[in-house]
């Protein structure tokens, strides 16, 4: 199963930022965008473009959503009760492969996703092959019998770079998991901030 290296890097240079903590990630040793025009002075940004960064680098995050998906759970997250970027937050942290992601049975979002999609994933003891599925909370999210031994879940689990967090109650040994709650934005491990304000506000223009 390919873990998609090079995406994520890429995403990483792009943004200029270690998006998901990697120890690996190139921008722990270069800063500055990739090409060769990388290096350019920088000027003063624009609100626009503080707008569409913060969109990006959200929608990166998520093993790099494509626009139609993203403003989708946008709109979504429009309709529903309260604050917007709270709910936009939460609406992408119980997405599937986000939940297998953050209960470490994978090493990155873009290898959740892959493995939600061929199948080595069940909720409620039904398989779902679907990454963009909304987990509900007190849904349990367990990696197959077959799929357990995988070499990419066992190493993963033993990934000390980050840790579970409260949201999600796993079993490591059984590689189950369960949605608490649905987290607000300061619950999320995000390893760089993140301005899902700016994200709605960029969509609102």
């Amino acid at each position: 199963m390919s873990k998609r290296h090079s995406a994520k890097y890429k995403i990483d240079r792009r943004m200029g930022e270690n998006l998901w903590g990697r120890p690996k990630s190139p921008v722990n040793k270069r800063e500055y965008g990739p090409g060769q025009h990388g290096q350019r002075r920088k000027g003063k940004t624009s609100d626009y473009g503080l707008q569409l960064r913060a969109k990006q680098k959200l929608k990166g995050y998520y093993g790099d959503l494509s626009e139609k998906q993203f403003y989708k759970i946008y709109e979504e997250a429009v309709r529903l009760r309260g604050d917007t970027s709270e709910a936009l937050i939460g609406l992408l942290e119980t997405r599937l492969d986000a939940v297998v992601y953050r209960a470490k049975f994978v090493p990155t979002p873009f290898a959740a996703r892959q493995f939600v999609n061929h199948g080595h994933v069940t909720v409620n003891g039904r398989k779902v092959n679907v990454g963009s599925y909304r987990c509900k909370v007190g849904d349990v999210i367990e990696v197959r019998q077959k799929s357990k031994e995988l070499a990419i879940v066992l190493e993963s689990v033993e990934l000390a770079e980050r840790d579970t967090p409260d949201y999600i109650e796993v079993d490591t040994s059984k590689k189950i998991a369960k949605l608490v709650r649905v987290p607000a934005l300061a619950d999320v491990p995000y390893a760089v901030k993140m301005e899902p304000n700016l994200v709605v506000e960029y969509y609102s223009r």
